[in-house]
C-alpha cells in the first residue's frame, strides 16, 4: 500500500493545515474535488497533493486573475480552473458537464471575507451536490465565531457533521480558521484538530 506524508515540515507543497491528507484519509485515491478559492496552485494548495500524488480529478473556481500566470506555467497541473466569480457558476451543470457524479469527495470552500464563504457554500450545497468532505474557512481567530456556527447550523440541517474542529493554521494554535465537515454517512467520529494532527504523525506515515 502506498503512504504519503502532506504535513511534512519544511515544504511548501501542501495545504495550510492539511486539508488534502484528510482529503485522502477519508477518500484514498482517484476522488474528485471541488474547489472554490484555488489561489497559488501549488504552494498553500488544497488540491496540489491530491491532483499530482493521489489521481484526482477535479475543477477550481478562482476570481483572482494575479494568480494565472501561476497556474499557466505549472505543466504539472492539468484539472481545470475556472476563471471567474464563484457566484456566476452554475455548479450542477458544471458537475454534469464534467461528466462527474452529484456525490464528490471533497469541496474546499475558502474565498474572501467569510460571509462570502458561507454564501458560496450554502449556493453549493444547496445545487443538489453532495460531498463526503467539506472545508470551510470561518476566520473565528479574526472576526469571531459567527461563522463558525453558522456553518454548522447550516451543514447539520443538510446532512453534515463536524469531524474535525478547531482547525488552526500550520503551527498557531492562536489561528483558528476552519471546521471540517463530514457527510452524516462517513464513518467518523468528531475530534479536535491537535488529536487528528497526533493521530496521523505516527511514524510520519498516513494511509488511508
Amino acid at each position: 500500500m502506498k503512504f504519503f506524508n502532506f504535513l511534512k515540515k519544511n515544504s511548501d507543497y501542501f495545504s495550510q493545515s492539511g486539508q488534502d491528507q484528510f482529503a485522502y484519509n477519508i477518500s484514498g485515491l482517484n476522488g474528485i474535488y471541488l474547489e472554490i478559492g484555488a489561489h497559488h496552485p501549488i504552494i498553500n494548495s488544497n488540491t496540489y497533493n491530491l491532483e499530482i500524488e493521489c489521481n484526482w480529478k477535479g475543477v477550481s473556481i478562482e476570481n483572482d486573475l494575479s494568480f494565472k500566470s501561476l497556474w499557466d506555467k505549472n505543466t504539472k497541473r492539468k484539472n481545470e480552473v475556472i476563471w471567474d466569480d464563484a457566484f456566476n457558476i452554475n455548479y450542477e451543470l458544471l458537475i454534469k458537464k464534467k461528466k462527474f457524479p452529484n456525490r464528490l469527495s471533497y469541496l474546499s470552500c475558502d474565498i474572501e471575507p467569510a460571509e462570502n464563504t458561507f454564501k458560496i457554500l450554502k449556493q453549493i450545497v444547496n445545487s443538489n451536490l453532495s460531498f463526503d468532505y467539506i472545508s470551510f474557512e470561518h476566520d473565528k481567530y479574526d472576526i469571531g465565531d459567527k461563522y463558525e456556527k453558522l456553518s454548522f447550523d447550516f451543514l447539520n440541517e443538510h446532512n453534515y457533521k463536524i469531524a474535525i474542529k478547531d482547525v488552526y493554521s500550520r503551527n498557531k494554535k492562536n489561528k483558528v480558521f476552519e471546521t471540517w465537515f463530514v457527510n452524516k454517512n462517513m464513518n467518523f467520529k468528531e475530534m479536535e484538530y491537535d488529536v487528528w494532527k497526533k493521530k496521523f504523525y505516527i511514524n510520519n506515515k498516513f494511509k488511508y
